[in-house]
């Protein structure tokens, strides 16, 4: 059969009997982040029709992961986080709920960083209003969630490096809690430096509380949240991808620690 892969080319691979993609998102009180989280699941469901694709919350809202988890019986699954680096829940919660199945189970690493999260934040900004061709007077505050987990932190200032890269311009990453610089801190910082035209890419994949607290913190143009566009679809492929094809992997192996 004909598969999508996360390059947006086509290969032919047997999907019989594949481990069904659970998508794990965080959950949210704001009602756009559940139905921007199914739009983006409609997208992976169009690009590989034939495999089964769903969806498990960490917290918040239904269903719930561990409900997710137990109608898969003891089917197998690779969990890909909707998370966009290796912070706690990818690191301690997704992986002991996994364990704590009857479904065998792999963990696949998180969205972050990669090219293809590159690609959905460089079109984000694109679409706010971000020039073909960048001056020295701009730059740009890479706003995340933020965590206390060292890895977290690293992931999110590799993703601004090559968000930095893609534009020539300074991008500096920036939290919304647990961790430092805080979005204004970041602005004020670039804005001390001579840089004019300061915008805030939000690194998150859904509307909420901290996308929408970090983006009024915009002195210019702050982006959308990157939601279900093509390149985070073709991203969550590429970690199930990863993850399904690992050699003598075991169940309930996080690939994200591997």
């Amino acid at each position: 059969m004909t598969v999508m892969t996360a390059t947006g080319t086509t290969s032919t691979a047997a999907t019989g009997g594949a481990p069904a993609l659970v998508v794990v998102a965080h959950g949210s009180r704001d009602p756009r982040a559940l139905s921007t989280v199914r739009a983006l699941l409609d997208r992976v469901r169009a690009l590989r029709p034939a495999l089964p694709v769903r969806l498990g919350h960490i917290e918040l809202n239904a269903p719930l992961l561990p409900d997710t988890l137990a109608g898969l019986g003891d089917g197998e699954a690779v969990l890909v986080p909707l998370l966009l680096s290796r912070g706690y829940h990818v690191q301690r919660d997704i992986p002991e709920t996994a364990a704590a199945s009857p479904a065998r189970t792999r963990v696949a690493a998180p969205l972050g960083p990669h090219r293809l999260l590159t690609d959905a934040l460089h079109d984000r900004l694109l679409e706010a209003g971000w020039p073909a061709h960048a001056g020295p007077g701009h730059a740009v505050v890479l706003a995340s969630a933020g965590s206390r987990a060292a890895d977290s932190r690293a992931d999110t200032a590799r993703t601004a490096a090559l968000l930095a890269a893609r534009l020539g311009v300074p991008v500096v990453p920036a939290y919304a809690s647990a961790a430092s610089p805080t979005v204004p801190e970041a602005v004020r910082a670039l804005t001390a430096r001579g840089h004019r035209r300061v915008a805030v890419a939000s690194c998150f994949t859904a509307p909420g509380r901290f996308a929408t607290e970090c983006a009024a913190a915009a002195p210019w143009i702050a982006s959308a949240p990157l939601g279900p566009h093509p390149a985070m679809a073709r991203l969550l492929l590429h970690r199930y991808d990863e993850a399904a094809k690992t050699a003598g992997a075991s169940p309930h192996r996080s690939a994200a620690s591997a």
